[in-house]
């Protein structure tokens, strides 16, 4: 027969069991993208999914995501899902701004709220977000033109092409690829034309320069948008040469064909995942990262590597994304 003191720890143990599991720590964390349906925004929050199992198992919490993002680009509508997140109470949010200008107050309020915001392939630079993942955008412009230029033996007109004007991170791409242009007095750069960032919108774009411009040698794609849709460029494989930024399902065809001899890869999915990685690190164990830019290098993806590199996208795009 059991002793009372011993019958009184068991049941203590009984009681506090429950409060115990009751207490296990919960974050909800908002995620707003430029687009919805984009692959590069769906890897990335294939990663921030991942993340907070991960990472949820790893300290013993649990983490959700709060995936919000347009149906299309609009800043303004990002700025109001920002102050929506903060309002529903979550606790960190992860934003891709299609607008610095416009979701700079959005995110200053968050902060000042206690909610602490991260940014992803596309920045506002002047507000409290406490880090920035991405590429030095700037050097992207620069190698994608460099990367042209070799491929065009320094010879030849070139043209680009860019997206919103308006988003940072691209004018910092079209800034580096002019500049590179400067060190290539035997490449002529036309022009830098910008479209509405949908793949139709930009396919016509670059249809409509070469009817005015036969004698193009090569573009420089700042961004993949073209490259979404099939039979983009109406060229034979090599006649024209193309590098392209990004590496998403639709792009790897182009590389295949030999319509882009180089695509150059950001890492989309790891965006997602080192955003809640960072927001868990800052408000679950008290840590900062050391500086306020997380940058990642490109990947180069060629005929070479191109079938390697698309068994990333069976972790990256799963066939369906969790909400």
């Amino acid at each position: 027969m059991k002793s009372h003191s011993t019958l009184r720890f068991l049941l203590s143990g009984f009681l506090l069991w429950p409060c115990v599991a009751q207490a296990q720590k919960s974050y909800t964390l908002g995620m707003v993208a430029k687009s919805q349906g984009n692959p590069f925004f769906e890897a990335a929050r294939a990663g921030a999914n991942d993340a907070a199992r991960e990472l949820g198992s790893k300290h013993g919490i649990k983490i959700k995501i709060d995936w919000r993002t347009p149906n299309e680009e609009d800043a303004q509508k990002q700025a109001e899902l920002v102050e929506q997140l903060v309002l529903s109470g979550s606790d960190g949010i992860i934003v891709s701004c299609s607008d610095a200008k416009k979701l700079t107050d959005a995110i200053n309020k968050a902060v000042q709220q206690g909610v602490p915001v991260v940014t992803f392939s596309g920045d506002a630079p002047a507000s409290k977000r406490f880090v920035a993942l991405g590429i030095d955008d700037f050097q992207c412009g620069e190698r994608t033109f460099e990367e042209l230029a070799k491929l065009l033996n320094g010879q030849g007109a070139v043209a680009a092409i860019d997206g919103n004007p308006n988003a940072a991170n691209l004018q910092q791409r079209a800034a580096g690829f002019r500049a590179a242009a400067k060190k290539h007095p035997g490449i002529k750069l036309l022009d830098i034309y910008y479209h509405k960032e949908t793949p139709q919108d930009a396919v016509a774009k670059i249809e409509q320069v070469m009817q005015a411009n036969p004698d193009i040698a090569g573009w420089g794609l700042l961004g993949g948008w073209p490259l979404f849709t099939d039979n983009a460029l109406r060229w034979s494989p090599g006649t024209i040469k193309c590098v392209c930024v990004d590496a998403l399902p639709q792009q790897l065809a182009y590389v295949r064909s030999g319509h882009v001899p180089l695509l150059l890869s950001q890492d989309v999915y790891g965006y997602g995942y080192r955003a809640v990685e960072h927001i868990i690190n800052k408000i679950h164990l008290m840590k900062n990262p050391p500086q306020a830019i997380d940058n990642t290098p490109l990947t180069s993806v060629t005929k070479e590597n191109v079938e390697t590199f698309a068994k990333n996208w069976e972790k990256w795009l799963p066939k369906k994304v969790q909400p």
